[in-house]
């Protein structure tokens, strides 16, 4: 693992890839400290910090995009494939390379709380919580544009669905206002969502035993919920939508709070998709 490790952090510093996100992203950030702080001669450096948000939409996709689709246009994915290291040292290789080049131009940012600290008042608290949730964020991220290059074979396209999946997220808990809370919505949402597990079961086993034993598993539960609690299904759409708002967690963590069971979902957030990831490859090297 540290191998990949040093290997995808010496392409980041030998090609452009990485100085254009360091790049791209102070330069904003930046530009947002200015106008937020300095021009408005304010100390709030949360609301900076919550500010930049938007920014993630743009570069995390720079950052990823081409951790494994540039492998394979290169055709340097079967070298790596065939080497003796496993499937997770080699998905926790890119990760970590792509995680540590955005910790590093995260903390550069740390200087303008310093600015702050000594010409007005820092809130440390909230700068505190504030930078340990965009480090956890930043990792949810980089796990799903990771997984998203993986999947894809031009980095362009990566780059450009990571984006559009980024904003999606971004815009979830609009989006899921919009969704009926009845039960029976609630039950067509909670079978809809069954169909599409059976088919992802289906196209990464090929196995209809399995298929099935999901679907009747699944209609089990279904049918057992409905039955003794149908309560369970109102607002069933906003409940699921809920678990993938990955800002609305963060904002607790701009005013200072840090709660366990945030920063438990986003560890197993970014778990889930670096176990997507690694189960994406595996399949491909034995293909």
């Amino acid at each position: 693992m540290i191998a990949i490790l040093k290997r995808e952090l010496r392409s980041y510093f030998l090609t452009p890839a990485g100085y254009i996100y360091m790049g791209f992203f102070l330069l904003i950030a930046g530009i947002y400290f200015v106008f937020i702080n300095l021009i408005r001669m304010s100390s709030d450096f949360s609301n900076f910090l919550g500010s930049i948000l938007l920014i993630y939409l743009f570069t995390i996709p720079m950052l990823t995009m081409r951790l494994f689709s540039e492998e394979r246009r290169q055709k340097t994915d079967q070298l790596l494939l065939t080497a003796p290291v496993t499937v997770a040292e080699i998905v926790m290789g890119k990760f970590l390379a792509a995680f540590i080049l955005f910790l590093l131009t995260l903390g550069a940012t740390a200087l303008y709380a310093l600015v702050i600290a000594v010409f007005g008042e820092l809130a440390l608290a909230a700068t505190v919580g504030g930078y340990l949730g965009f480090i956890f964020l930043g990792a949810s991220y980089i796990s799903i544009g990771m997984f998203i290059s993986a999947a894809t074979e031009n980095q362009i396209t990566a780059g450009a669905v990571s984006f559009f999946s980024l904003l999606m997220i971004w815009l979830i808990d609009s989006v899921s206002q919009i969704f009926p809370t009845g039960i029976t919505s609630g039950l067509i949402a909670a079978l809809f969502l069954g169909g599409i597990v059976c088919a992802f079961l289906y196209f990464n086993t090929r196995n209809l035993y399995i298929v099935l034993a999901g679907a009747i598993v699944w209609g089990a539960v279904i049918a057992g919920l409905y039955g003794f609690n149908r309560t369970v299904f109102n607002g069933f759409i906003r409940k699921v939508f809920s678990w993938f708002s990955l800002n609305k967690r963060y904002q607790d963590f701009t005013l200072g709070i840090v709660k366990g069971e945030a920063l438990f979902y986003y560890a197993s957030f970014c778990g889930l998709f670096l176990f997507l990831t690694a189960q994406l490859i595996e399949k491909r090297r034995w293909n």
